[in-house]
């Protein structure tokens, strides 16, 4: 049966974001990911977990500046150093939440520079970061994003994220593999998973249209979760959807469409 993680940036968004590790436990969920950390002290964060009976299994690294619309600085030529310091940061948080892992966003390809130059910082920053994140017992991940919802990021699909995980040369680089992205840009989900299984560190799921909760849509997720167990995933799968209605009300999913016959 495959396990579930509550992404707690769109879940319980109704509630103050400290309440939310309650919620998520009373709802049944053993772990818990989220957008980033840094808003809080770590000590407060590990608190929460601990209190909630809760581990947490994702963050990402530091974006740039998220509100003004930064998804990522990884493949910035010009912000190498601020990269490193958001990856020591990164190390930092994780290492004080017991979090096994942490997500390096690529960013959007910044103007005036090529492709090829954004390519060739990303790959270099990755070397460093796998690098720094393995001598701390730590995975990183990289995760593939649809064009759709965010215009110039510039990691969109599966086979550019094995070109740079093969580029870069680390046993300590994954693919984060979110349904919802990879159904936008490229379909053929099953497929795609069993044949790079070994590449996969971490998954997250949301619906087709409208990122809503599984069964919203038009992925068939009862088939995915039944395959996902076949295939021998032994992660949890995040829970980043945005819900219809609110969290609750929308949970029913995890009922129905797991283990259906």
């Amino acid at each position: 049966m495959p396990k579930f993680a509550a992404n707690l940036s769109m879940l319980f968004t109704e509630l103050p974001f400290m309440e939310r590790f309650g919620a998520a436990r009373a709802a049944g969920f053993e772990a818990v990911e989220y957008l980033f950390p840094y808003a809080y002290e770590p000590q407060e964060l590990a608190r929460a977990l601990k209190d909630n009976h809760l581990k947490q299994v994702l963050h990402n690294l530091p974006p740039g500046n998220w509100d003004a619309g930064e998804r990522g600085i990884a493949c910035h030529p010009d912000r190498v150093t601020e990269f490193h310091a958001g990856m020591e940061q990164g190390i930092r948080y994780a290492t004080a939440l017991g979090c096994p892992q942490l997500n390096c966003l690529a960013g959007k390809l910044p103007a005036g520079v090529s492709k090829e130059a954004a390519n060739a910082c990303f790959v270099a920053n990755l070397r460093d970061a796998a690098d720094a994140l393995k001598k701390a017992g730590l995975r990183l991940l990289i995760e593939p994003i649809n064009h759709f919802d965010i215009p110039g990021f510039f990691l969109n699909t599966t086979a550019q994220a094995i070109a740079i995980q093969d580029t870069v040369g680390s046993d300590n680089l994954f693919i984060q593999y979110d349904i919802y992205h990879a159904q936008r840009m490229e379909g053929e989900l099953a497929a795609t998973m069993q044949k790079n299984l070994h590449r996969i560190g971490h998954m997250q799921l949301a619906d087709n249209p409208g990122r809503n909760e599984p069964g919203s849509g038009e992925i068939n997720y009862a088939f995915l979760f039944r395959h996902i167990d076949a295939i021998g995933y032994q992660g949890y799968i995040g829970c980043e959807y945005k819900p219809a209605t609110n969290t609750l009300a929308g949970l029913g999913w995890m009922k129905s469409l797991v283990n259906n016959p």
